[in-house]
């Protein structure tokens, strides 16, 4: 089987695809043991879907025009504040479950990182200088300064592993997530350890 692979034209790309596979589950079963099987990632998942939800509801076209449609009424001033200071509520409560979900997920982070940091040593070691790919046209110069690194010889359409690697990891364990149902809530979407910018309209 071995030799077989060796002889294969593609078999440094399949060798790298696979084991961007294979971390990738292993990243997500580890982020399963320590993050999304606890009742704290469910609890915290469940408000920030709720709360983004009642969000939207509020920031609807259909309920502004409630609001509006009432402007004969003598209230509707106080009404619309109320209405604001319940966004606010709702946006901060959004704001704070969202940065606790970031913060829930520090542990589980800090091991997949490490995880990672070693699988790309190994395979750096292993593909160190070579090139694992054809790419299908010469990249630009800023790509190509990530895609042809460390590769010995001047065609650029030479792919590294690094390269690979990269798309890779990106690509599969994004839809990976997604698939099983840990991809981050929408509320939450592009939060990281940091906390989720101000949302609220102008």
């Amino acid at each position: 089987m071995a030799s077989f692979l060796s002889s294969f034209k593609y078999a440094d790309s399949l060798v790298v695809v696979g084991i961007s596979i294979g971390t990738a589950f292993l990243c997500e079963g580890i982020s399963w043991i320590l993050i999304y099987r606890t009742n704290t990632y469910k609890s915290l998942r469940s408000s920030i879907d709720k709360a983004s939800k009642k969000l939207e509801s509020m920031k609807s076209p259909s309920s502004t025009a409630s609001v509006d449609g009432a402007s004969a009424i003598p209230s509707t001033g106080r009404r619309s504040s109320s209405r604001v200071k319940k966004m606010d509520r709702v946006e901060s409560s959004l704001k704070e479950s969202t940065r606790d979900l970031s913060l829930s997920k520090f542990k589980s982070g800090f091991v997949v990182a490490v995880v990672l940091f070693v699988i790309f040593g190994l395979l750096n070691s292993m593909f160190e200088g070579r090139a694992v790919a054809k790419l299908p046209f010469s990249p630009v110069s800023f790509v190509l300064k990530m895609s042809h690194r460390g590769i010995r010889g001047d065609d650029p359409t030479d792919c590294s592993m690094a390269f690979l690697y990269f798309l890779c990891s990106i690509s599969i364990r994004t839809n990976l997530q997604k698939f099983l149902g840990f991809a981050p809530p929408r509320g939450a979407a592009g939060a990281g350890l940091f906390p989720m910018p101000d949302t609220k309209t102008s």
